[in-house]
């Protein structure tokens, strides 16, 4: 082998070890921040394919390892990534038009998520993108007292709330100017975690409960692994899965939408993701376009239709808000067979990720930094 079959072995090693490495089912956050970013390591997996083609060709043992593993890579990365393109079949169904009636603007309702970062100053500028977009309902995650001071010029504009600051970055605010009927700041597995559920009483009296979620991510300067993480997503889901009425789930996840534990969370909820069919709507990192991915979301139950969904202009985080405007509409629910339902040995993992998470618990790391 010469220099260059060399380095392409080496590097179509790291790029395939680092493609599959996430299939480890272990919490370590060493492992599991490679469940983050498929996207760019298929660009380097066709990188290296380019290079291979160019520069060398050669099959001969044990250089064809490199194309073959960069094309398994490909492949797995691409099978990940498909259901978020306009080349799948849409997982929540776009209400037409034609659909949007007086009754179904009754029926109708904007929400607005964004991750602030709680150390950001641009206060100007998130006041400005919520008058802009005028939600009905916007959530702010990292809000701490200075940023519940800042948003006091909107509270004329939004009765309902819920106020929770906090100073370690897991502070939540939500607005409202639709109706609660009941809502609690729940600390489902760590005690400095909260999350939110409230149920909506839209313009129609249709009511929706709605969970907003904002977990511990697993890494070196938040917490070692991702049992915590996972525990607090499947505790919701499984929440949901008793409901039976009109459900929406949204939050800064700290998860991908390709992840086993986002899929795991699909399966138990039933709940469906917009984004599947029409985008990835990377949501972070808004500093670095070359290391972004899809980590805010917004889930729903099948009695939705949707209007848009839009990632909005960044406003000095490290996350782009995003926003969705959907319609109750459950006589033009998705089919049953359409829905995410558990597989095989989905409930009892379920299970066992709770009951790890509430019987051992891991110490989180000192946070410095989101």
């Amino acid at each position: 082998m010469n220099a260059i079959d060399n380095a392409l072995l080496i590097y179509a090693l790291v790029v395939t070890t680092l493609s599959f490495i996430h299939l480890i089912r272990v919490d370590y956050w060493w492992v599991r921040m490679w469940d983050f970013p498929h996207f760019q390591l298929a660009v380097l997996a066709g990188i290296g394919m380019a290079a291979w083609l160019a520069l060398s060709r050669n099959t001969d043992w044990p250089v064809v390892l490199a194309p073959v593993g960069l094309l398994a890579s490909l492949a797995y990365e691409g099978w990940l990534i498909y259901p978020f393109t306009p080349l799948h079949r849409k997982q929540v169904k776009y209400q037409k038009k034609k659909a949007r009636t007086e009754d179904a603007d009754a029926n109708t309702i904007r929400i607005l998520t964004a991750n602030v970062y709680m150390e950001n100053t641009h206060t100007p500028d998130v006041l400005a993108l919520v008058k802009k977009y005028d939600p009905d309902v916007f959530m702010i995650l990292e809000g701490n007292a200075a940023w519940q001071k800042a948003l006091e010029p909107l509270e004329d504009r939004y009765p309902h709330r819920i106020l929770h600051p906090l100073e370690n970055t897991y502070g939540m605010l939500f607005y409202s100017r639709v109706e609660l009927l009941e809502h609690e700041v729940r600390f489902l597995i760590q005690d400095d975690i909260p999350s939110i559920r409230a149920v909506l009483k839209l313009a129609s009296g249709q009511k929706i409960t709605f969970y907003g979620v904002h977990p511990m991510p697993p890494s070196p300067t938040e917490h070692y692994r991702s049992t915590e993480r996972d525990a607090e997503l499947l505790v919701v889901g499984k929440e949901v899965r008793k409901l039976t009425g009109p459900v929406i789930v949204a939050g800064d996840l700290n998860d991908v939408a390709w992840s086993h534990t986002t899929r795991l969370f699909q399966r138990v909820s039933g709940l469906l993701d917009p984004r599947i069919g029409r985008g990835l709507f990377n949501t972070f990192h808004a500093r670095y376009f070359f290391m972004r991915w899809p980590l805010d979301h917004i889930f729903v139950s099948p009695h939705f239709q949707i209007r848009e969904l839009r990632k909005l202009p960044n406003c000095g985080s490290d996350h782009f808000p995003i926003m969705i405007t959907l319609t109750y509409a459950p006589e033009k629910r998705t089919d049953s067979e359409e829905l995410p339902q558990p597989e095989k040995d989905d409930i009892v993992e379920t299970e066992k990720i709770i009951d790890k998470a509430e019987t051992e618990p891991g110490t989180a790391a000192q946070k410095t930094s989101v």
